[in-house]
């Protein structure tokens, strides 16, 4: 069942206010009228859909794959964060999502893309057929900025479960833009810390090496995070994480995003 909708979002009276909102079943938006304190001028958008996920059934009938596309456009000075819980694909399921944004010189974004292994209370870790999610940024005129795609997919010699070993949930988060500045340079130097704890440096130029236990045996990290700059003049970071948890996840995202809460009302995640 195809499902469609759009909002737009300008400026009236020097408030940001929602000028147009369109949605067509099973898909539904609900526009809370206040979130955080009245001084914020800040929209908030939940995307909600009937039956408790993207389709009823996740499970896909024969080749089919479930899809969702979601395109954007920010405009000049104006700040668009996506921060939605992780995805949670059943056993066997075929899920893509694209995402696209176009953005201005001085357009502020942040994106949240993360997914689990699955319904671990029911046994299921890894074991969907296919997920695919693609992260696209066209600044100006559509001028690619940043091209990002993760591909999971069951394979004939080794499972996902298999190649991902005990990691349980990755992410992808990424700002971009002056508004937030301020939440990039924090950011990486958190990025930076968290990992020089976890990971042993060595003094030469081996590269990073991980921390032996007791027994002289290397000890896998249960939450690796890396963090690099993209764009002219590193106007972007783009963090990665894998962990073995997803309460781990969330408290990273929470911590690292709440400098958000001036510009959108409330924390992420509180």
């Amino acid at each position: 069942m195809e499902k469609q909708g759009r909002v737009v979002v300008d400026k009236v009276g020097g408030r940001s206010t929602v000028t147009r909102c369109f949605s067509k079943y099973p898909l539904k938006f609900i526009i809370p009228r206040k979130v955080g304190s009245s001084e914020t001028d800040a929209v908030w958008v939940y995307t909600l859909t009937y039956g408790g996920g993207i389709v009823s059934v996740y499970k896909s009938v024969g080749s089919k794959c479930c899809e969702q596309v979601l395109e954007a456009r920010v405009g000049n000075d104006a700040l668009l964060a996506v921060i939605p819980d992780p995805v949670t694909c059943f056993s066997t399921a075929r899920y893509s999502q694209k995402q696209v944004f176009r953005v201005a010189s001085n357009s502020s974004l942040v994106i949240v893309d993360w997914i689990t292994s699955g319904r671990h209370e029911s046994g299921e870790k890894w074991d969907f057929d296919l997920y695919k999610s693609a992260n696209h940024i066209f600044i100006e005129d559509d001028e690619p900025l940043f091209l990002d795609m993760v591909h999971l997919e069951r394979g004939s010699i080794s499972s996902i479960a298999e190649r991902m070993q005990d990691y349980q949930v990755i992410a992808m988060v990424v700002l971009l833009g002056p508004r937030i500045k301020h939440i990039q340079n924090l950011v990486q130097e958190n990025v930076k810390r968290m990992m020089s704890e976890q990971l042993h440096i060595p003094s030469t130029a081996s590269g990073l090496q991980l921390k032996p236990n007791s027994d002289n045996r290397f000890t896998k990290p249960s939450f690796i995070a890396s963090s690099s700059v993209f764009g002219p003049k590193g106007i972007g970071v783009v963090v990665r994480i894998a962990a073995t948890t997803t309460e781990s996840v969330y408290e990273f995202l929470q911590h690292q995003l709440a400098g958000l809460e001036p510009l959108l009302g409330i924390s992420p995640y509180h």
